[in-house]
């Protein structure tokens, strides 16, 4: 008996080590479907915005660098694609695993059936199994030979249910791969479709690139002509937080005289070791931690876009040698779109840049977050602003067609990648 029972055990265990396996397969395998349903989103919005501007588009570097980011969105969602593909491709093989196992043991089951039966057909009399009691030594033996008899009749009609059982599973199991095997060649024939799809991009963008090439100079004085106008608009920002960071350590340093002047001497200690960071009051405290436990989680400032340039140093789209520096994230959206507040602060200034671009900065606690490139303004200096609250029309370039908005994040002077703070990236 116990011999028995360790080869069921080992069974009933590799059985569940499969259906965990399938289950956790089949968990991934949503994600990756949660996953490329984002990425088509994506790409969808991102030729909504590239077909608009082929038909009002100035600028081909403008066109090159969105179309770029549509080719990076497709090869992400090849990946994609990919990665559900070899998931069930593991999928498929354990299936096929349990179906042999299950073959394996309906021709044992079956062998094992049909010797039960030949032996019950030999012995089928009642005179049989008469002489078979009657010819016991003694009441022991023949209540045994009972026992036995009845166990073996019991045993046949389980042997015939399981039969039954795993010829029904079997069957469900051939189904499940004939689905799987569909969904297969479905994923294989999207993957293909996306491929092609993606080379023609990069065909019309090697077409693009080729156009332009022989005005590089051109372009290269443009470059640096605007980060030179993007350097100073940085500058301005830089010189308005840190107007923004004295007044806020002065007021604590006030309220701890008021309050301790043994305080106050610790605040003016950490002004004077520090004088470009702010001394936070308990209550700008919970705000900074309130926004610093929001990482990765912020809302956009747009209600709907795509990021066309990144944050840091990076190469130009058209010519790898020139490298364009952002301070923030450039975010193109729709004509008419708004920006809109990613957490609640105060709003410490509204910086005119020229007639046509403004930008609006807000406080939380020791961080900042900058939206740039507004035509008009909704809010005021000193305005207390909630999640997502409508701060300004974002401008549309009247050369290029293009409706973007610049998006920054500081803590104190330090420029934070804002990539990695909204919700999404």
């Amino acid at each position: 008996m116990p011999s028995q029972t360790m080869p069921n055990l080992f069974r009933i265990f590799f059985f569940m080590l499969l259906i965990c396996s399938v289950s956790y397969g089949q968990t991934d395998q949503q994600k990756l479907e949660k996953r490329k349903a984002q990425i088509q989103l994506e790409i969808k919005k991102s030729e909504e915005l590239l077909n608009d501007m082929k038909s009002r588009e100035k600028s081909v570097v403008n066109l090159i660098s969105e179309q770029k980011k549509k080719i990076s969105l497709k090869e992400k969602l090849i990946n994609t694609t990919e990665k559900q593909t070899r998931l069930l491709n593991d999928d498929l093989y354990l299936t096929q695993l349990k179906i042999n196992k299950l073959n394996r043991e309906l021709v044992v089951l079956k062998e094992d059936y049909a010797e039960m039966i030949r032996k019950s057909y030999r012995s089928r009399s009642e005179q049989s199994r008469a002489m078979f009691l009657l010819s016991s030594q003694n009441f022991l033996q023949a209540y045994k030979r009972a026992q036995y008899m009845k166990q073996y009749a019991s045993y046949r009609r389980s042997q015939g249910e399981e039969i039954q059982q795993k010829t029904k599973q079997l069957l469900q199991y051939n189904d499940h791969i004939v689905v799987q095997k569909q969904e297969k060649q479905k994923l294989l024939k999207e993957n293909e479709t996306e491929r092609l799809s993606l080379l023609k991009e990069k065909e019309e963008q090697e077409v693009l690139v080729n156009g332009i090439k022989k005005d590089k100079k051109k372009i290269a004085a443009d470059i640096k002509k605007k980060q030179q106008e993007s350097r100073n608009i940085d500058r301005q920002i830089d010189r308005l937080i840190q107007k923004a960071i004295e007044e806020a350590n002065r007021k604590a340093a006030a309220a701890a005289a008021k309050a301790n002047p043994t305080k106050a001497k610790e605040v003016k200690a950490k002004v004077a070791e520090a004088p470009t960071k702010i001394v936070l009051t308990p209550e700008a405290k919970i705000v900074a931690d309130n926004f610093r436990a929001n990482k990765g989680k912020l809302p956009w400032p747009v209600e709907r876009g795509v990021v066309t340039l990144g944050y840091g140093d990076q190469p130009h789209p058209v010519h790898k040698s020139l490298v364009v520096h952002n301070s923030g994230v450039e975010i193109t959206t729709e004509d008419g779109a708004n920006a809109r507040a990613v957490f609640g602060g105060e709003v410490i200034s509204v910086i005119v840049i020229s007639p046509v671009n403004k930008a609006v900065i807000i406080q939380h606690g020791d961080f900042f977050t900058v939206y740039q490139n507004l035509s008009s303004v909704a809010v005021s200096k000193g305005d207390n602003v909630r999640i997502k609250q409508n701060l300004g029309r974002i401008r549309t370039n009247g050369d290029t067609g293009k409706t973007v908005l610049k998006f920054l994040i500081k803590q104190n002077l330090v420029y934070n990648n804002p990539e990695v703070w909204l919700s999404g990236m």
